[in-house]
C-alpha cells in the first residue's frame, strides 16, 4: 500500500484526486490538504511516512516547491508528482530540480490520477504532452545557445583523460541505462532489455544519479543533456 498525500487548494480537483486514489487498491490516502502549511503539518505528523505526494503549484501560502523539497526532507522515499495550470518550463524545471518526477498540466490530467501514480511508483516519469514539448523546446534552446566560458568549464570537468583519448565518467552500463531513461523505459523494461534484474538496474542508476548530483530520473535527463551526455537520438521522447 502507497501512502498518498493530496495537495490542492481547488475543492473540486481536490475530491477528484480523492475519489480516484481511494477507488485504488494499491493506494491509501494519508491525507488531502489546501495549503502548504498544511502539508508540512502532515508530512511532519505521518508516522508511518508518506511513499506519493500529489500537489499542486499555486497554493494559497506559497509554493508546491516547498512542499516538494519539505518532503524529501522528512521523508527521502517520496516520490512527487506534479498536477499544476502552470506549464511553462521554467516551472517544470523549477519542479524537476525540487525532486518532482512527473509533471501533468491540469488541463491534460487523466481521468484516473491513481494509475498515474501507480505507473510512477513502477519506475515510470509521467509528463503530459504539452509539458514534454516545452521541456523539449527548452533542451534545444540551451544546446542551440553557445556555452559561456563557466558552462565549457563545468562540461570539461566531466572529462577524464584515458590512454585511448577522453572517457566520459559514467561506465559503457550507467550510459546504457541513462539513454534508455532518456528514452522513457521504466525500470522494469530496461532490465528486461538488458536481460539483468531490476535490483541491478537501479544500483547503475543510482551510480549514475551520485555521479550526476541529481535525485531523479527528469533531473538525470536535464542534466546529462547540460553536459552533453545524451546523443541526438535519445532525446526527442525523454519521459513517460
Amino acid at each position: 500500500m502507497w501512502r498518498v498525500l493530496i495537495v490542492e487548494d481547488d475543492p473540486q480537483m481536490r475530491d477528484f484526486f480523492v475519489g480516484s486514489v481511494s477507488r485504488a487498491p494499491e493506494l491509501t490516502l494519508e491525507a488531502s490538504v489546501a495549503s502548504v502549511a498544511e502539508a508540512k503539518a502532515c508530512l511532519d505528523h505521518a508516522a508511518r511516512g508518506i511513499d506519493v505526494l500529489l500537489t499542486d503549484l499555486g497554493l494559497p501560502d506559497g509554493s508546491g516547491l516547498e512542499v516538494i523539497r519539505y518532503a524529501r526532507q522528512r521523508h527521502p522515499a517520496c516520490e512527487a508528482l506534479v498536477i499544476s495550470m502552470f506549464g511553462d518550463e521554467d516551472n517544470v524545471l523549477a519542479s524537476i530540480e525540487a525532486g518532482a518526477l512527473g509533471y501533468i498540466h491540469k488541463d491534460a490530467a487523466p481521468d484516473d490520477i491513481a494509475n498515474t501514480i501507480l505507473e510512477m511508483k513502477a519506475g515510470a516519469s509521467p509528463i503530459s504532452p504539452m509539458i514534454a514539448r516545452r521541456v523539449l523546446s527548452k533542451y534545444r534552446s540551451m544546446q542551440s545557445n553557445p556555452p559561456s566560458a563557466l558552462v565549457v568549464a563545468e562540461s570539461s570537468a566531466i572529462k577524464i583523460e584515458a590512454a585511448g583519448g577522453e572517457k566520459s565518467i559514467l561506465s559503457p552500463r550507467e550510459q546504457e541505462v541513462l539513454e534508455l531513461i532518456a528514452r522513457g523505459f521504466s525500470y522494469s523494461e530496461i532490465a528486461e532489455l538488458k536481460s539483468l534484474s531490476v535490483h541491478t538496474i537501479q544500483t547503475h542508476i543510482k551510480s549514475l544519479y551520485g555521479k550526476l548530483e541529481v535525485h531523479s530520473k527528469m533531473e538525470a535527463v536535464v542534466e546529462a543533456t547540460r553536459m552533453g551526455l545524451l546523443p541526438q537520438h535519445s532525446q526527442p521522447a525523454p519521459f513517460r
